[in-house]
């Protein structure tokens, strides 16, 4: 097997040519990614669930919406928690209960106090179900067009418009990408 680049930290952005319904303009944040397969979430598909109706110690620390959102279609019972925390946490200094992914964005111990992050996250996300893709999966849609893989950015965890965030990503892009933002939601209607 090939040596697989680490791609965690990175944005996934879903090509207009994806087919798969559960990545239709999906933007991925990828939290693990090495030979042995990838895990992310899904940053743009806010559910109307409430935090606080299932987890609701973490209520008051969830970013605008304070939703839940869909982290993709795996394991859809499960909760993960993704935080940004300003400044340099790193190491003896990164608060208890979060764990660094890229920068400053790290996954929150859910089953900790909130009250142990409360004065350290600037923001944070839920979400219900991840992204997985097993060894050399993710490769293989790559090679196949499927996804453009950009930097992420800490506001893209908390984005308060996330509707806009597949656009707004790739508007940001210095390449032909900022063009692919114009790309109608029907092409049929053009």
């Amino acid at each position: 097997m090939t040596e697989v680049s680490s791609l965690t930290g990175r944005l996934l952005v879903a090509t207009p040519a994806l087919a798969d319904p559960n990545f239709d303009r999906a933007v991925v944040l990828l939290l693990d990614h090495d030979e042995e397969g990838s895990l992310g979430v899904v940053l743009n598909r806010p559910t109307p669930v409430g935090v606080g109706d299932i987890l609701e110690g973490w209520a008051d620390l969830a970013g605008e919406p304070g939703v839940v959102f869909q982290g993709g279609p795996v394991s859809l019972d499960s909760a993960l928690g993704v935080a940004v925390v300003p400044g340099d946490a790193s190491g003896e200094t990164a608060p208890l209960g979060w764990r660094r992914v890229h920068g400053a964005i790290g996954l929150v111990d859910l089953e900790a106090p909130p009250e142990l992050l409360a004065s350290a996250v600037g923001s944070l996300r839920i979400f219900a179900g991840y992204a997985g893709w097993g060894p050399g999966q993710l490769e293989d849609e790559l090679v196949e067009g499927a996804w453009y893989v950009v930097e992420s950015e800490p506001g893209d965890v908390s984005s308060p418009a996330p509707e806009r965030l597949w656009r707004e990503v790739l508007r940001r892009q210095r390449s032909e990408l900022a063009m692919v933002a114009t790309y109608p939601d029907d092409p049929s209607l053009n």
